[in-house]
């Protein structure tokens, strides 16, 4: 297959256009090139964009496709007439058929995060973004009774990316605590999460996968051993399972994935709102 080039155009952040536009695309078994060009928000960079979209299909002889989140008409009218690549207005899509249905007309406001500062959401994402890194890797004990979630798991099984996924994209605290050998020696689980136990849910991840992730921080050490790996994540798994504690292996599973299965879990109103 010849090279495709996919444009994510916004005039906010380009972020709903890309998260949309790669679901569709997941579907297909293809690796185009992504090119997100956001705040797109006058009619000369709109302009400026096209001629961009417009060379790129020349050049590699396939038009590009386009996935657009622009509210304001006249630079979308730009993108829409001028624009020689296959263009998915997804703002149009969905927004033309809701005006009817709801009987009501769109603000036509500009991006998502308008007047985001004065947002109780954004202020509490942000407090659990603080909270998280503050409470990553077992930093601190101190108020894991705020905390909405406590990861535990063997080091470098996907609890920090997934703390700080909870916190941005759901405003969940999430605290984390590695698993480590003196733990499994003392067969029993940490002091600190035992009054917590009923917020902790597990990671756990396939041994081989560990080794490898391992190697790339400490090549050739003990900690990325395979046998040593073998024996944390069997050791963590008979803990979590002793104590009662629900967990899922990271191995084949997204980080979104993950997040969800712990949302649902520990915390089913925040799939609510």
């Amino acid at each position: 297959m010849t090279q495709r080039t996919v444009y994510f155009v916004s005039d906010g952040t380009g972020i709903t256009a890309e998260t949309f536009g790669n679901s569709i695309l997941a579907q297909f078994s293809i690796k185009p090139r992504h090119v997100r060009r956001p705040f797109v928000d006058s009619v000369d960079k709109a302009r400026e964009v096209v001629d961009e979209i417009n060379e790129t299909g020349r050049r590699e002889g396939e038009r590009a496709i386009v996935f657009a989140t622009l509210v304001n008409r006249e630079v979308l009218e730009v993108v829409r007439s001028r624009c020689e690549g296959m263009v998915m207005d997804m703002v149009g899509t969905f927004i033309e058929p809701l005006e009817q249905e709801l009987q009501l007309k769109s603000n036509h406001r500009v991006g998502r995060f308008s007047d985001v500062a004065r947002s109780q959401e954004y202020h509490d994402r942000i407090e659990a973004i603080n909270f998280s890194l503050a409470h990553d890797d077992g930093q601190s004990a101190k108020n894991l009774d705020r905390a909405d979630v406590i990861l535990v798991g063997v080091s470098r099984c996907g609890k920090t990316p997934t703390s700080l996924y909870l916190a941005m994209q759901h405003g969940i605290k999430a605290a984390n605590y590695p698993l480590i050998p003196e733990d499994f020696e003392r067969n029993v689980l940490p002091s600190m999460l035992m009054p917590h136990k009923s917020k902790c849910f597990g990671l756990t991840i396939d041994p081989e996968r560990l080794s490898q992730i391992r190697n790339e921080r400490r090549p050739g050490s003990k900690y990325a051993d395979l046998v040593n790996c073998h024996y944390e994540v069997r050791e963590a798994e008979t803990m979590m399972k002793k104590a009662g504690i629900a967990w899922l292996s990271s191995t084949h599973k997204s980080i979104e994935e993950i997040a969800t299965t712990i949302l649902r879990d520990i915390r089913p109103d925040r799939l609510i709102y």
